[in-house]
């Protein structure tokens, strides 16, 4: 299906197991001149294409209204158990690709967050702050430059790099040693980005505190890069 013959239009959030989830109406004109539609969710941090997931074709109707007042007559519950058949459906179909790097992306997010608490929204003066405060948001600093690169790669590509990371070696979500595995990727990936050290690093956070604010605050909290 060609993208430019789909039209898209809101039809509410909703909200799974704390994850926000933006809800869309697709639809398009079959060759036969009826309309078809199905539904198409976004999570609240998701950038691409592929964090996307959609219901099979539920609709045919003769007319876009008719999909439109039906599918806005569903009410939430029924949306959300579309939501909770499609995740499962992602999941039986499409392997690791997507879910690997959205996995990725929450620990370095969680871990970012635990090394510097919520220092962004805190308000304090950046002069102000301790040396171990310092050290901690830098140390957060590094693990927000992993998860936004780690943002940039394609599913496939980011699951074969850890592939080659983890010496041939497939991420199973469900090892006991699977944090260990992740730890081992992003220490990989961090030893050769180029970032600063932190006596360079924190001349710059003291001269540009707002930029640096406002990155942290784009890439954990407004569902997209900075």
């Amino acid at each position: 299906m060609q993208s430019d013959r789909l039209r898209r239009r809101s039809v509410g959030f909703l909200d799974k197991d704390g994850v926000n989830w933006s809800c869309f109406l697709v639809t398009y004109q079959g060759e036969c001149g009826r309309w078809r539609g199905y539904f198409s969710f976004r999570p609240g941090d998701g950038e691409a294409e592929e964090d996307e997931i959609r219901t099979a074709e539920i609709f045919l109707e003769d007319s876009e209204n008719q999909i439109d007042r039906k599918a806005r007559g569903l009410g939430r519950p029924l949306l959300s158990g579309l939501l909770s058949s499609a995740l499962h459906t992602r999941a039986l179909t499409d392997g690791d690709p997507p879910q690997l790097k959205k996995w990725f992306r929450a620990l370095l997010q969680r871990n970012s967050r635990k090394l510097a608490g919520e220092w962004e929204r805190d308000g304090s003066s950046a002069n102000d702050r301790t040396l171990t405060e310092l050290q901690s948001i830098y140390a957060s600093y590094r693990l927000d430059q992993v998860a936004h690169l780690i943002t940039l790669v394609r599913p496939d590509d980011f699951r074969d790099a850890v592939g080659r990371m983890l010496e041939g070696r497939s991420f199973d979500f469900g090892a006991k040693d699977q944090l260990q595995f992740a730890m081992m990727v992003v220490e990989f990936i961090e030893s050769r980005l180029p970032l600063p050290p932190f006596e360079v690093w924190i001349q710059d956070y003291l001269a540009h505190p707002e930029a640096y604010r406002l990155y942290t605050h784009t890439l954990h909290r407004s569902g997209r890069l900075p």
